[in-house]
């Protein structure tokens, strides 16, 4: 998978996913507006660390293939803004990273936002494992 230019408008106040996760997964709005999910949230785990070496963390993986794809930052309080990993194909990018809604148990729901090499997309889960 190669990371290409997307625009995602999900937190402009008027989008579906403003208040609610309506494309839950890894998705992203087309060049035609409409929103497009590469990995849906049933293909994701969500594993929340509410103690690690740096602290709170998050990571998101493909269930069946974590090692090609998945995303760690510890950006997890809302409305908080940072950076994270993001590993596409065993690519590595540093993105910036939007907590728009956060949780911290299993069942919450968490989105970010992530911006970089071009790309614009959103993570919408739900947490899976809290340790």
């Amino acid at each position: 998978m190669s990371i290409a230019v997307f625009s995602c408008d999900n937190d402009d106040g008027n989008a579906d996913n403003q208040n609610v996760c309506n494309y839950e997964g890894f998705t992203f709005l087309d060049t035609q507006n409409n929103t497009q999910t590469l990995i849906a949230e049933a293909d994701l785990t969500t594993d929340f660390f509410d103690t690690s070496s740096n602290g709170p963390e998050v990571e998101i993986y493909q269930t069946a293939n974590p090692g090609d794809f998945w995303f760690v930052t510890t950006v997890v309080a809302a409305n908080t803004s940072g950076t994270g990993s993001l590993s596409i194909g065993n690519t590595i990018h540093t993105v910036n990273v939007t907590c728009q809604r956060t949780g911290t148990g299993v069942g919450d729901e968490m989105r970010f936002d992530i911006t970089g090499s071009g790309l614009e997309a959103e993570f919408c889960v739900v947490i899976d494992v809290f340790h």
